[in-house]
């Protein structure tokens, strides 16, 4: 199946939920938060949730503010209703911790700040509280006509921060450097903050700034020296680029390197909850929005969805040979797993992606195949540690898939191996992920045989904590 077109599947919601209550009206909940996210997902969301419960008439209305909209329709002959303010992930954390926003939506995790807002600051990156609802590449976006076809991170770094101010020093032609920038209320500015400029960089005094990812494209667009980021869904009329870590295969931010998050900028997008105040309406609508229907609207958007799909890469250079071999006999899927900071336990995503991964094995054209899961680390450790970490993660993965009923084969880890980010900080948590392999019965002898020189049995060293 190509990857484009299942993750770009039009869902025409049918009411498929339990009827609202008898007396239902007014407001039914309230988001605010990330344009990203609340631009157009947000509010097509709420529209197809309504649609589902058997609400008629639905529309999505622009209130009298920039960013602002209201998802209504009747049911019953009554006035229902849900709220989407979009003025950036800052003020939808706040709202969720005055009460005024029953889902703060957002561009990046929450920060340690932010978790002081709440009377249990522990509980908001739990299960409970954080809900990836789409994965986004930020895409750093160029004029068309441009030649520069991929970046470095640290040569995009320079390029906004000043150091470099003529393409000509990334390779480009004779032209000065134009910057344009979201503004700093925005969670898609706190990534890029966060991914590109770090702490030694800081953006040119001056440079335009945007509260609307879809303008700040119109702009770069329509000047020839420009550069600058968006999400993924309003690449417009621009050029993306590929972008890499320094010694990392430079990627596009395509749905498939996206929806693994191999893609160097690839980003989670959320809705956040306050777990002790969450509806069963608000719930409902985070289980409508993580399930088929909504992430089919999620790709609708333009955004990347987190069901699986099964594909074939191009492998990189370098790959070490029983890597090649597992793949010429498998087809890869679109879910890597990965882990919280310093732990050996599947982050939130990894938990809901277990989830979907069962139920993707469950389906008829499935369940003659098996599942191969492939672990990878950092180069941190020794050779050996590595490898015998990166199994351990996969091993983690294979328990969780077994307490839902599926069953896959032996796992293989290749240690710090084919990197997909740099090794410090963030980069080093990236490259700390389990990839999934789907090959038929048929090929099942050979996978086994491939694996058998590399590992012998699916029991671990117990001494060996996974970090």
């Amino acid at each position: 199946m190509m990857l484009g077109t299942a993750l770009n599947a039009v869902a025409e919601p049918s009411p498929a939920l339990p009827p609202l209550a008898a007396g239902e009206q007014g407001q039914l909940f309230a988001l605010q938060g990330s344009n990203t996210v609340g631009a157009r997902l947000a509010p097509e969301l709420a529209r197809d949730y309504l649609m589902a419960k058997g609400v008629q008439r639905v529309s999505i209305r622009a209130r009298g503010i920039a960013n602002e909209y209201r998802v209504e329709g009747r049911y019953a002959g009554t006035l229902v209703f849900i709220d989407v303010a979009a003025h950036g992930t800052g003020t939808g954390m706040r709202g969720l911790a005055s009460g005024v926003a029953d889902i703060a939506m957002a561009s990046r995790p929450i920060t340690v700040a932010e978790t002081q807002l709440f009377e249990h600051p522990e509980a908001m990156r739990t299960f409970e509280a954080e809900h990836v609802v789409a994965i986004d590449g930020l895409a750093v976006i160029v004029h068309p006509d441009n030649p520069v076809s991929s970046l470095t991170v640290d040569q995009i770094a320079g390029l906004f921060s000043g150091r470099f101010q003529n393409w000509s020093a990334v390779g480009g032609p004779e032209r000065r450097v134009s910057l344009y920038a979201r503004d700093d209320r925005s969670g898609t500015w706190d990534s890029f903050r966060s991914m590109v400029l770090g702490d030694d960089n800081e953006l040119v005094g001056g440079t335009p700034r945007f509260e609307s990812n879809d303008r700040l494209s119109d702009a770069v667009a329509a000047d020839r020296g420009a550069i600058g980021f968006v999400g993924l869904a309003s690449v417009r009329k621009t050029k993306a680029l590929s972008v890499s870590h320094a010694n990392v295969r430079p990627l596009s931010p395509s749905p498939l390197y996206v929806a693994t998050e191999d893609y160097a900028l690839a980003r989670r997008l959320y809705f956040y909850t306050h777990p002790a105040q969450t509806s069963p309406l608000v719930a409902e609508f985070i289980h409508f929005a993580q399930g088929e229907l909504g992430q089919r609207r999620v790709a609708d958007v333009g955004f990347v969805a987190q069901t699986p799909v099964e594909f074939r890469p191009e492998l990189p250079a370098g790959a070490p040979a029983d890597y090649q071999a597992l793949a010429a006999h498998s087809e890869r899927l679109s879910i890597n797993f990965r882990f919280d900071r310093g732990s050996s336990r599947l982050d939130n995503k990894a938990l809901w992606d277990v989830q979907r991964l069962t139920q993707f094995m469950e389906t008829p054209e499935n369940r003659n195949r098996q599942l191969q899961l492939i672990g990878f680390g950092d180069a941190h450790q020794s050779e050996q540690r590595a490898q015998v970490l990166s199994r351990m993660r996969a091993l983690r993965v294979k328990a969780a898939l077994r307490d839902g009923g599926v069953e896959a084969a032996s796992v293989v880890g290749f240690g710090g191996l084919l990197p997909v980010a740099e090794g410090e900080g963030a980069g080093r948590l990236k490259n700390q992920r389990v990839e999934v392999w789907l090959f038929d019965s048929e090929a099942a002898s050979t996978v086994n045989g491939i694996k058998t020189e590399r590992w012998q049995t699916d029991r671990p060293p117990r001494a060996v904590d996974v970090r």
